[in-house]
Formats: C-alpha cells, sequence, structure tokens
C-alpha cells in the first residue's frame, strides 16, 4: 500500500497521503446551493432538492425523522425546522449532491478516464541533501473497475479502500511510484 514513508516529514517535507488528497479533490468539485441553510432561500432550495425518494433516503440517513406532514410544511414555508434539523438537512443536501454527483461521474469517468496532475511533497523546508528530486506528475486513470473503486470508496468515506486505490493509480509512475505516496496536492477536471 501506499504511504511507506514511515517518517514521513523528519527532514521537513510537509503533504498529505495521496489518498486523503484524492478525497479532498473530489470534495472540492462537488458545488452546490451558495445560500446558507440558515436563510429562507437556503433551505427553500435545499427542501426542493430534496424532495424525491432519494432525497428522504439522505433525510433518513442524517437523522431527520419527522413527519412528512412536516417536511411538506418546511418546503411551504409555513413552519420552520429547528436549528438541528436545519443541520441535518443541509446534511441531507450535500450526502444527496455528492450521491448524485458520483453516479454522473461513474458514468463519464470509466468511459472516458481523466488525467490526473500530482503534486509532489513541499520540499522548501527540507534539510539540505535529504530533498528528492520530485516533479509534478501526470497520468490517466481510466476504467470501470478503479472509478468504481475511488467513488465507492469516496462515497463511503473508506480511507482504507482510498488508499490501496490511490496505490494503483502512482504504481503507473514507475519505479519512483511511492515517492508520491505523500503529495501536497493533486488536480483533475471531471
Amino acid at each position: 500500500m501506499a504511504g511507506r514513508w514511515t517518517q514521513f516529514g523528519l527532514y521537513g517535507a510537509n503533504g498529505v497521503p495521496g489518498w486523503v488528497a484524492l478525497g479532498r479533490e473530489m470534495d472540492r468539485q462537488v458545488t452546490g446551493i451558495k445560500s446558507p441553510v440558515d436563510t429562507k432561500r437556503g433551505l427553500a432550495a435545499r427542501l426542493r432538492y430534496l424532495d424525491s425518494p432519494a432525497g428522504r433516503e439522505a433525510m433518513a440517513r442524517a437523522g431527520i425523522t419527522t413527519r412528512p406532514r412536516t417536511i411538506a410544511a418546511w418546503t411551504a414555508g409555513t413552519r420552520r425546522p429547528l436549528p438541528v434539523n436545519r443541520q441535518r438537512i443541509d446534511e441531507a443536501y450535500w450526502d444527496l449532491r455528492r450521491r448524485n454527483l458520483a453516479i454522473d461521474w461513474q458514468r463519464r469517468l470509466a468511459r472516458t478516464g481523466t488525467r490526473i496532475e500530482i503534486h509532489p511533497v513541499d520540499q522548501r523546508n527540507v534539510t539540505r541533501g535529504r530533498a528528492r528530486d520530485l516533479t509534478v506528475r501526470r497520468v490517466t486513470v481510466r476504467g470501470y473497475r478503479i472509478w468504481d473503486d475511488i467513488i465507492a470508496a469516496w462515497i463511503n468515506e473508506d480511507g482504507e479502500m482510498l488508499d490501496i486505490v490511490w496505490d494503483e493509480i502512482i504504481t503507473d509512475l514507475g519505479s519512483d511510484y511511492d515517492s508520491y505516496s505523500h503529495v501536497s496536492s493533486i488536480g483533475f477536471g471531471i
């Protein structure tokens, strides 16, 4: 598995495990409603988005146990949810956004793949003579199995699986693949 640097940062390198950077980049690409859930507009938009069987499942996962009649009153604007439920509505909204985007990503990425740009660890503070010669690397990741694994691990917040998949990605870099088990960041377009 990736991350064989047993004492990462001992000489001053700065970065995160590659699988963490992969998850962060996927999270960064999830966009949605900008208005806060505490505003009338933000709450109404979230409730409209959650008005579906998948949305009700997301609300249940977030811990919303109110009756459908209460949710209908929230949607109509005749009642306002308590702060704890507004927070849960927001969690349900972002959960559903992630899941809906994941479905779209699985269709597109498995077929076409995508190029991932891997930025090596920051070595500005590395002890003189200990820095490695690392450059930005680019690798194209394609295939149904690998993207299914990446997206399933991301949705389920399964760090162990993301680590395994990251290891598969960096092995395509050749003999210095382990130098990219920790990175400063990664980027890709979906």
